[in-house]
């Protein structure tokens, strides 16, 4: 005789036939980012461990100890994420501040944006940082509301020749100068 009562809810009970794969993933959607952070850590490994390194530019800490740190943490983030959603952890649900759930997404700016880094990607090369990234700060500005067409161009101007300064003279990271390369 069995002692376990017909009408009792197991998780496989409370499905519907067929639905039972897709509700359970949906419940664990945080598997998802689980799998695409294990992705991207194999990835940083394995580009760090295979980069060739000249024994002359090695030092106490070579150029593969950051990436191999990289990697490993977020190869151990994936595992613990991945384990606090099957032992039944969940997410918040957004919740945040300042986010007004029942507006919809603003998809003017999200392009705006995009295609602001994209002419940045594109025009970087011809025109020099200095140029491009003038344009990539003043179009970021405008995308994101700011209306001042006076100032904004100039304070564009003016942060990307001191971040081009800054990373060309300071840092010793080489920027695209393009036309103004012997004015600056």
């Amino acid at each position: 005789m069995n002692s376990t009562p017909a009408s009792v809810n197991t998780p496989e009970a409370s499905e519907s036939p067929g639905g039972g794969r897709a509700a359970w993933l949906r419940e664990h959607s945080e598997l998802g980012v689980s799998a695409l952070l294990l992705v991207i850590g194999a990835l940083v490994l394995t580009d760090a461990l295979t980069m060739h390194v000249e024994i002359a530019q090695r030092g106490p800490v070579g150029p593969t100890t950051v990436p191999v740190i990289v990697g490993g943490a977020l190869l151990l983030v994936a595992v613990l994420l991945a384990v606090d959603v099957l032992r039944g952890g969940r997410g918040e649900a957004e919740g945040g501040e300042d986010i007004d759930l029942s507006e919809p997404s603003d998809w003017r700016t999200v392009l705006l944006l995009a295609g602001v880094f994209l002419g940045n990607a594109v025009l970087i090369g011809p025109l020099g940082f200095p140029v491009s990234g003038a344009l990539l700060f003043w179009g970021s500005a405008y995308a994101l509301g700011s209306r001042h067409h006076d100032r904004d161009p100039l304070i564009a101007a003016g942060l990307s020749l001191f971040t081009y300064f800054v990373f060309n003279n300071l840092l010793g990271v080489p920027l695209p100068g393009g036309p103004l390369m012997g004015v600056l």
